[in-house]
């Protein structure tokens, strides 16, 4: 299996109503369980509206991209999945049930890090 990031940017659900908001949200919701149910769901979860740190890598913190921009995510959803296409098909439920397009990208495999994770479980 390959995971997914599926991410829409922060401000992409601002046309959406208050009034409408509880039912986009039970939209969602509904989605991520049916990924949980079809055992593809690794993790996802909307982001606060905030100003982002970034740390340096001398340790240093400065100010982060503001919200304002477009390139802050806000959103996100992990899939595992076998295909490209099918995690195309996962943002594609997302996108119609949070009324905004969602972003795919393939996230880099780590050979060394997956018995380090299955290690952690034990």
């Amino acid at each position: 299996m390959t995971q997914y990031l599926i991410s829409f940017n922060d401000g992409a659900m601002d046309h959406i109503t208050a009034e409408e908001l509880p039912d986009v949200g039970k939209a969602a919701h509904a989605v991520c369980q049916e990924a949980m149910n079809a055992g593809v769901w690794v993790f996802g979860t909307g982001l606060q509206r905030q100003q982002a740190s970034i740390v340096a890598t001398d340790g240093v913190v400065t100010d982060g991209p503001y919200p304002e921009t477009k390139e802050v995510i806000g959103g996100f959803v992990v899939v595992d999945v076998a295909s490209r296409e099918e995690a195309l098909a996962w943002a594609a439920k997302l996108a119609a049930a949070c009324r905004c397009a969602q972003e795919v990208r393939h996230l880099m495999p780590d050979p060394e890090l997956e018995p380090m994770l299955r290690q952690a479980d034990r």
